[in-house]
């Protein structure tokens, strides 16, 4: 009778063990771009809606900086991560390759650009042009306000000893603000904050490669049958209107979450190695 008890009694441990495992929370990682309330009224609607297609309990984190964000989706401390281009290229190439659940389709692309700016009245007309003059910078790590533009003006011999001034001023917006104010001579923004701005003064010297666009990722403890759930569950966000409304609380022009493979950031590779070279990156 003994005997038979302990068994029973380690079946039922076990059996709790699972249900904890079954009913444990699935944490979604974002890194820092905007305001912490901003970020949870753009990220709530995909939360609440994989909650619900999932029936399991997922919960929004927000790192306090990009390299936490890295190493937190590297450590696989966190089970999936949201992920800019330049963050998922310096994240695979420190810790491995992870997998990839979808990337963003902005107006029916999967790919963005930026625009190496100036005010229209400028006599500003090549990239060379910028040398001995001021320029500005979004968030270093960002791709388009930072990494690639940065890396167009190296090729060109505009580097950072070659200009007048070269700032960080933290956000696109900032930017494109500044060089209008006569403040900087040129800088960097992506594609939709020159187009709000171009009226008011701005022109563009030099466009950016294409780039693919930001991900989602999965950390390597994520079951594979959760990973594809997931995995289904945003590429058939286009198809219902609760999917539509949670796209665009992320991004007003999201109009779908497509399919991506590693190789699509492979020119953001060649670039980020550059600049890693040119101790741009550190």
């Amino acid at each position: 009778m003994k005997h038979f008890i302990l068994i029973i009694t380690f079946v039922s441990s076990v059996s709790l063990v699972n249900l904890a495992h079954a009913h444990k929370n699935i944490i979604l990682g974002i890194h820092p771009y905007k305001s912490v309330s901003k970020l949870q009224n753009h990220f709530n609607p995909i939360v609440k809606l994989l909650s619900e297609k999932t029936n399991k309990n997922i919960q929004l984190s927000i790192a306090k900086d990009y390299q936490t964000h890295i190493d937190l989706i590297g450590k696989d401390k966190i089970d999936f991560a949201y992920m800019g281009p330049a963050p998922y290229v310096a994240l695979v190439n420190k810790y491995g390759q992870k997998r990839i659940l979808a990337r963003l389709v902005i107006n029916g692309k999967p790919t963005f650009k930026g625009e190496i700016i100036a005010r229209s009245d400028s006599a500003i007309k090549k990239l060379v042009d910028f040398k001995n003059r001021n320029f500005a910078f979004g968030d270093q790590k960002s791709t388009m306000s930072h990494l690639v533009p940065r890396y167009m003006l190296i090729k060109q011999g505009v580097t950072q000893n070659t200009l007048k001034k070269m700032s960080f001023l933290g956000s696109h917006d900032n930017v494109a603000i500044a060089v209008l104010s006569g403040a900087y001579d040129g800088g960097a923004v992506k594609e939709a904050v020159y187009q709000k701005y171009k009226d008011k003064g701005l022109k563009s010297v030099s466009s950016t490669p294409l780039l693919s666009e930001h991900l989602f990722v999965a950390s390597n403890k994520v079951p594979d049958e959760v990973f594809e759930m997931v995995k289904k569950i945003m590429l058939d966000l286009k198809n219902h209107a609760q999917g539509k409304d949670a796209m665009k609380s992320i991004k007003k022009t999201m109009t779908a979450m497509g399919e991506a493979e590693d190789k699509d950031y492979d020119n953001l590779r060649v670039i980020m190695d550059l600049l890693s070279d040119k101790k741009v990156i550190k």
